[in-house]
């Protein structure tokens, strides 16, 4: 199969009804579950051919956001699926009037590089942030935090 022949996934918000195959994907890159559910309404999900290859989410906190669940199909990367989920996320954040999104990441630290993200110390998120799962317990303690600040649309 040449790229040529490839269909483009399509971008959309996610629904009740996708959560299994969004918690597939989840398992398996390894990411955590905890509050994924939760948050569902939050997450955008790529499709492609009827089935779900790709998926991110935000937890909103104020002004502030969380990017989670950041995950690509192993059939699907290197596509830009990953960068386009993430800009979906960033769009949503905006129009939502949050002002920087905020990630934990224990081995996608380079690839959030490159979309604008800086590492940050994990003392410097914001603090309705700072009490979400993933920073109580859920990413591990060796997990990288960063930082994108958005611009007002």
């Amino acid at each position: 199969v040449g790229l040529q022949d490839l269909t483009p996934s399509e971008l959309r918000q996610a629904a009740a009804g996708d959560w299994a195959a969004v918690a597939a994907l989840l398992t398996a890159a390894t990411l955590p579950l905890d509050g994924a559910r939760e948050h569902l309404d939050h997450f955008v999900v790529a499709e492609r051919n009827g089935h779900i290859v790709g998926c991110a989410g935000i937890e909103p906190y104020g002004d502030a956001a969380l990017l989670r669940s950041v995950a690509v199909a192993a059939s699907e990367r290197g596509q830009g699926t990953g960068q386009q989920l993430v800009a979906a996320s960033l769009a949503r954040a905006t129009d939502a009037g949050m002002t920087r999104v905020v990630l934990r990441t224990t081995s996608a630290d380079r690839f959030f590089a490159r979309l604008g993200f800086e590492r940050i110390s994990p003392d410097a998120a914001p603090d309705a942030v700072k009490a979400s799962s993933q920073f109580n317990g859920v990413c591990s303690a060796t997990a990288i935090t960063m930082q994108r600040t958005l611009l007002a649309r």
